[in-house]
């Protein structure tokens, strides 16, 4: 089959980024103008990941109006691990 040839490529190892790498990676994209796609390969990221992070900061930047907030996201995943700690998640 076309392009079902055993992958040379290796998954890559998830790295951890501090919060100073990240915004200045997202400074980059959001202050300065640049592509994520040009940041991302000069830093070495995903493009993927760096949309990620852009997304959050302009949902953090408009207090909201472009998505949750690093806050309210935080506190959704709080509601979802006690509901899940509950049981009720699969229940009929």
């Amino acid at each position: 089959m076309l392009g079902m040839e055993s992958s040379s490529r290796t998954r890559r190892t998830r790295r951890r980024f501090t919060e100073e790498f990240r915004a200045g990676a997202v400074r980059l994209v959001l202050d300065e103008g640049r592509t994520i796609g040009g940041v991302a390969r000069e830093l070495d990221l995903t493009a993927s990941s760096l949309a990620r992070w852009v997304s959050q900061a302009r949902a953090d930047r408009t207090k909201g109006k472009t998505g949750l907030t690093t806050a309210e996201r935080e506190s959704w995943r709080g509601y979802a691990r006690r509901i899940a700690s509950c049981g009720w998640i699969g229940r009929s």
